[in-house]
């Protein structure tokens, strides 16, 4: 068994841990009716672990080196490689707002992801103040580290900029999906408040 198994087994036996990752950080290993057919641009499959609700997908590819990488494809049609393996990927979930911060990366900026990570990490803490005991929570149960969100985005930029070319996502047509690299280096009706 990988620790990929371990991990998603020890979320499913664990409910209150289930809750938290799906009502808190957007990952449900309930919800895998979205990217069915999804599969890598070498024809390598993906399988399915968890969803989030705006219909995006968790995948983990093929073992390599002892470890499973995780990628991300989201419903409107953007997809890439989220970290090199689950425990690594559940670290940037819950200590991160990861995909804003690669929306708005200015096509995948360190510094500009740096400058919204802050941003995004303010108000997050506004709309949900018990986000960093869950995160503690979450952490703790899975045996996962706490990171500092400088670290976060330090990883998920270097894994997100490996995407191509062994982590393409395509659909079942093989039409590759867009990088997850956003080209805005803020929102754009009215920037970071």
């Amino acid at each position: 068994m990988t620790s990929s198994d371990q991990l998603l087994d020890l979320i499913r036996n664990t409910p209150e841990i289930d809750l938290l990752l799906r009502s808190s950080f957007g990952f449900d290993i309930h919800r895998k009716h979205h990217g069915e057919g999804l599969r890598l641009a070498s024809g390598a499959p993906l399988e399915m672990i968890a969803g989030e609700s705006a219909g995006g997908a968790y995948f983990l590819c093929a073992e390599q080196n002892w470890r499973r990488p995780v990628v991300f494809a989201s419903s409107e049609g953007e997809g890439g490689l989220l970290a090199d393996d689950l425990a690594d990927a559940l670290e940037i979930i819950i200590g991160l707002e990861w995909h804003d911060c690669l929306s708005f990366s200015g096509g995948g900026d360190v510094e500009v992801m740096q400058i919204s990570a802050q941003h995004l990490e303010r108000s997050h803490d506004k709309y949900n103040p018990d986000i960093d005991n869950e995160a503690a929570q979450v952490a703790a149960a899975l045996s996962l580290r706490i990171v500092p969100v400088t670290e976060l985005v330090l990883r998920l930029q270097a894994a997100a900029s490996k995407t191509e070319p062994d982590y393409v996502v395509t659909d079942e047509g093989g039409q590759a999906f867009d990088p997850l690299f956003g080209d805005h280096v803020e929102p754009r009706h009215g920037g970071w408040r």
